[in-house]
């Protein structure tokens, strides 16, 4: 298997694909044709040498992730075409008042704003509501580590709730597919073979480095963390597992960072839910949504030359071992 740095997401009728040193979106307008938007990406991690250290580079990836993931979501907005679409992510009075105030663009107050109204709906449902409906059984249970494992089961049955009833919901299915074809696309690239719609397509949606897989570890990890935290105080107890929730993820980037480089044959059995749970957030996608994600990842990866041009448009492929082959 060749070793791949590169990861996606999916976005408005589209993939977001990013390098070390570049992101890349590919979208499918509303005409048809396929728009791709690339820029360099520079990470804190590159400048300081302490944001390198483990645990400590998870939570500087895991941060870094959610802006880039927020903006990517804008701007296929955009790029897409629909002007309806464009509409919904029109800032606010107070977005523009405060892009006026710090100088920032527009754009990166909205999705500032964005993040941290996601953030919070997140804390709300993962954090607040387990701690509460928990804390209602400590007049039966005294056992502090029993009450952490009911509080993480109420966690993982609100996720798995939540993914259940989004799918639902005819947009998302296509987000879903697109997210099925940016696993199979790194797929491809992984098994070293021409990057086409024809060899994407017999791979797997499912991806052992998945975020879904990450947020799966996240609460694992979240209810050994959380168990030696007090019951005394529940407003305590929440307060603490927010501070705590950077060094959860942190331990947890090390996990699947781990997963995916070590030979142990019981890697598999530890990812095996992480796997599974992505049958819920992937889908089968059709040829036109491969050949999207192929171009998010060939823009992605740098790669130039004629093989990169047949796999942009969707007829060839990129064959590693030639002058066309290049991974920044």
């Amino acid at each position: 298997m060749r070793k791949c740095d590169i990861g996606g997401q999916a976005v408005l009728e589209g993939v977001m694909m990013r390098a070390p040193s570049c992101v890349a979106i590919a979208v499918r307008r509303c005409d048809g044709e396929i728009v791709v938007h690339s820029h360099p990406l520079s990470s804190l991690k590159d400048r300081h040498r302490i944001f390198k250290l483990p645990v400590i580079r998870g939570i500087i990836t895991f941060a870094e992730t959610l802006v880039i993931g927020v903006k990517s979501l804008m701007a296929s907005a955009e790029m897409y075409g629909d002007q309806s679409a464009v509409e919904e992510y029109q800032p606010s009075r107070v977005e523009r008042f405060v892009a006026d105030k710090t100088g920032k663009k527009v754009e990166d107050v909205m999705a500032w704003f964005a993040l941290l109204l996601a953030i919070g709906l997140a804390i709300v449902l993962f954090v607040v509501v387990p701690a509460v409906l928990t804390g209602l059984l400590r007049e039966w249970i005294t056992n502090r580590f029993i009450l952490g494992l009911i509080e993480g089961i109420i966690r993982l049955a609100i996720f798995i709730g939540y993914i259940v009833l989004v799918t639902r919901i005819k947009d998302i299915q296509r987000v879903f597919q697109y997210h099925g074809a940016e696993h199979k696309a790194i797929h491809c690239y992984e098994h070293g073979e021409e990057l086409s719609v024809e060899n994407a397509r017999k791979y797997s949606t499912l991806h052992p480095r998945c975020g879904t897989a990450f947020l799966l570890v996240v609460m694992v990890v979240g209810i050994v963390a959380f168990s030696a935290l007090s019951w005394d105080n529940l407003i305590v107890r929440i307060l603490m597992k927010i501070l705590l929730l950077p060094l959860v993820a942190g331990v947890s980037y090390e996990i699947i960072k781990w997963a995916g480089k070590t030979s142990w044959p019981g890697v598999k059995f530890v990812m095996f839910p992480g796997l599974m749970l992505q049958k819920l957030t992937t889908r089968e996608p059709d040829d036109a949504q491969l050949e999207v994600a192929i171009r998010a990842f060939v823009e992605a990866a740098g790669l130039t030359g004629k093989g990169a041009e047949d796999a942009a448009e969707g007829d060839g492929g990129i064959k590693e071992g030639t002058e066309d082959f290049r991974v920044l």
